[in-house]
This record gives C-alpha cells, structure tokens and sequence, in this order.
C-alpha cells in the first residue's frame, strides 16, 4: 500500500532552555540548533523508517531544500514537493531542562496549499491507499473531500488543533490520532477515556487513537477500548515523539498486525525517539527496534 502523507514542511529553531520563558520574561537560551522538522515531514519520516512506502506532498520556500534532502535520506519520494513564492514554514521550539518542549508556528509555504496543487498531489492515488493528514496546511476540507472521493482512507492527526478543525469532513475520517490534549478539545471532555467514548459516538465509522504522554495510549473503536503502557525511559526531547507514535502505528496497521500489537510498536518508536534531541532526527529505524529486540 502506497501513503500519501499531504503535510507541512519546517525548519525548526531548538533552543534549550532551564524554564520555558514566562510572559513578559528575557530569557538568555542555552544553546540553538536547527533541524528539518514539520509535523507532515516528521511522519512522513517515520513511515519510511518503519518500511511503508510514502510519498510525502507539500510546499517549501526557496530556503527550504534541505527539508526535500532529508526525506530523499530517510527513503521518502518527494516528487510531489513544490517551491513557493513564500518562506518556508518554521517552528520556534523551547526544550526545557525536563525535556519537555513548547512550540510556535509559522505557516509560510505550507498555508499556500491551493486546489490545483491539491489535484497535482493527488493524481494517481485511489482505493486502497492511504492519506495522512495532520493539522499545519491550508485546505483541509478540500483535501480530505477530494481523497475520499478517490476511495482512500483517511488519517488525521488534528495537530495543532484550532477552531477549525471542527468545520472540517470529518465524518469521512478512517483514522484518528490525537493527544490527550487534542482529544479533550475535540470531545470537550477532559478525562481521556471519557473523551475516546464520546468520539467513538460522535464518530462511529473510525478508530480513535488517544496518546497519553508517561500514561501511555488507548484505541477505541465499536464500544471497545485498547490500552498500551508506556515504556520508562530519560525523556531528552519529547518534540516528535507523537509523529514517530503515529507513524510506526500506521506501519503496524498497513502490516496486518493488530491493534494491540499495532500500538505497542508505536510505543516502542516513541520511546527511542524521547531520548534524543531534535525533530526528523530523533524518529527511529525500523533496525533500531530490531537490534533491541523490539520489532
């Protein structure tokens, strides 16, 4: 089964910092690192790490190639990326001395997603594959509608989550991958589980994922809900630990394997990716699970 991961392409400014800064706070950081990031790169990355063959549309600005040679490495086709007029989408990440991390957002390319792009990305995709989707490109319903009416099925990781996420299809979703944070806005329920049930009623065509962070993961699907612990480890940078989640437990879908085994191998990524610094650097090989006994 071919993927196609329509997501956002960033440059990701790292700074490590003692205590995220406060506002109206001047905050000296401790060191700045730049990486190839994007949510829709970091799971494009992760797919193709994990074996899926992905093809990965989006926009770049001119300052972005870098971004394109990264997934090139990582074994991801990237015929479908295109060169806007604007600057290339970036994030400013802080990285606390716990390893946690905050985020801000510029769109750039990324918001330049137009319905004739959309048809280019699209074109030769059908039944059967697949559609990753996550929450940093303009066009949403558009590209969601427009998959769908090719019979593929739909992934979305509604990351960032904002108030539109709620006008966008999706009753066509297949697949939902969210975090605990992003599960409550969307269910107005702040208690997780209680949150997975409410989906599962608001949308009973799709399997919901939720991800705890240390409390683990659940999937809920038909009135049943399967859980996943949390493997311990020193968490060094959490910021793509919830791409690679997603990515490996597509793998795990798209091999066949179950749901249980499914979301234990995105935990196993996860738990490799938390121990080290940056974005699309951090997701693990599909090898590194397999040296360590953890296909």
């Amino acid at each position: 089964m071919r993927i196609l991961n329509f997501g956002s392409l960033n440059i990701d400014y790292v700074y490590r910092v003692d205590e995220f800064v406060k506002p109206g706070e001047t905050k000296a950081a401790k060191t700045l690192s730049v990486f190839a990031g994007g949510k829709g790169l970091n799971q494009s990355l992760a797919m193709a790490r994990a074996r899926l063959k992905v093809v990965h549309a989006g926009k770049i600005g001119p300052e972005g190639e870098f971004l394109v040679k990264t997934l090139k490495g990582g074994g991801v086709d990237t015929s479908r990326i295109e060169i806007a007029k604007v600057a290339t989408g970036h994030a400013i990440i802080q990285v606390d001395d716990r390893g946690r991390n905050c985020i801000l957002l510029f769109g750039g390319a990324n918001q330049d997603i137009d319905e004739a792009y959309i048809e280019r990305a699209l074109a030769g995709f059908g039944a059967g594959e697949m559609l990753v989707l996550q929450n940093e490109i303009s066009s949403m319903p558009s590209i969601i509608a427009k998959a769908k009416m090719r019979g593929m099925t739909i992934v979305l990781n509604p990351s960032p989550y904002s108030n539109l996420v709620p006008g966008y299809p999706l009753e066509l979703v297949d697949i939902f991958i969210m975090n605990e944070i992003e599960a409550a806005d969307l269910s107005g329920e702040v208690d997780p589980e209680q949150a997975a049930h409410l989906l599962m009623r608001s949308f009973p065509q799709a399997r919901i994922v939720i991800t705890q962070g240390e409390g683990g993961s659940m999937c809920a699907h038909k009135g049943e809900i399967v859980r996943q612990k949390a493997y311990r480890v020193e968490a060094v940078d959490t910021t793509a630990a919830g791409d690679t989640f997603s990515g490996y437990f597509l793998a795990g879908l798209v091999e066949g394997l179950d749901i249980v085994k499914s979301l234990d191998l995105a935990a196993r990524a996860a738990s490799i990716c938390v121990t080290r610094k940056g974005a699309a650097d951090s997701v693990p090989w599909r090898r590194e699970l397999e040296t360590a006994g953890q296909v």
